[in-house]
């Protein structure tokens, strides 16, 4: 089974905003919202559109550099 990034996504109020992407992240973040419907034994995929937001609250999870630089931040602010 493929292990993916993204667990099921939650059920959150959004925060609109409007962003253009390249076609081909588009074509690749469908085929993500298919792929995660088929690891997680859901009927449907998700909208595409819906894992933008996980997928970049994941990244700067994980982005050490941001987070050190974030802490710092914080720091100077207090």
């Amino acid at each position: 089974m493929t292990k993916l990034r993204l667990s099921p996504l939650p059920d959150d109020k959004p925060v609109k905003i409007t962003v253009e992407l390249p076609a081909a992240v588009h074509r690749d973040l469908v085929a993500y919202a298919e792929i995660l419907a088929k690891t997680n034994a859901e009927a449907t995929a998700p909208d595409p559109i819906k894992l933008i937001a996980p997928m970049l609250q994941r990244f700067m999870a994980t982005d050490k550099a941001f987070r050190k630089a974030r802490t710092q931040l914080r720091q100077t602010e207090a």
